[in-house]
């Protein structure tokens, strides 16, 4: 299993878009319950900054879901800021899908 947090600023405009497409992607993700997967998606105070952070497995199920795929397809459109990727090692965790813990 392997933790990632992407995050990034989309265009004023396009903010509330994105947010539909991210509930899109919850949506599916409901009905579909992709194993090995567990993730979450945060609109930032800011209203046009977002951070995704999924713990999932290889390859990533997230990718297979039709809904996140068109979420992607015209993101570079609706960004201003390109995504930044940091994988993330688990120290500790209350309340959240346990994570793997760092080596």
């Amino acid at each position: 299993m392997k933790t990632i947090m992407v995050r990034y600023r989309t265009k004023p405009e396009h903010a509330d878009a994105n947010v539909a497409l991210v509930r899109a992607v919850f949506e599916e993700l409901q009905k579909l319950a992709p194993a090995g997967l567990c993730y979450a998606s945060y609109r930032l105070a800011d209203g046009v900054s977002f951070v995704h952070v999924a713990t999932h497995a290889e390859p990533n199920p997230l990718s297979q879901v039709p809904a996140f795929q068109a979420f992607q397809a015209k993101i570079k459109e609706r960004i201003e800021q390109p995504p930044e990727i940091t994988e993330l090692f688990a120290v500790g965790s209350y309340g959240l899908e346990p994570a793997p813990e760092a080596g």
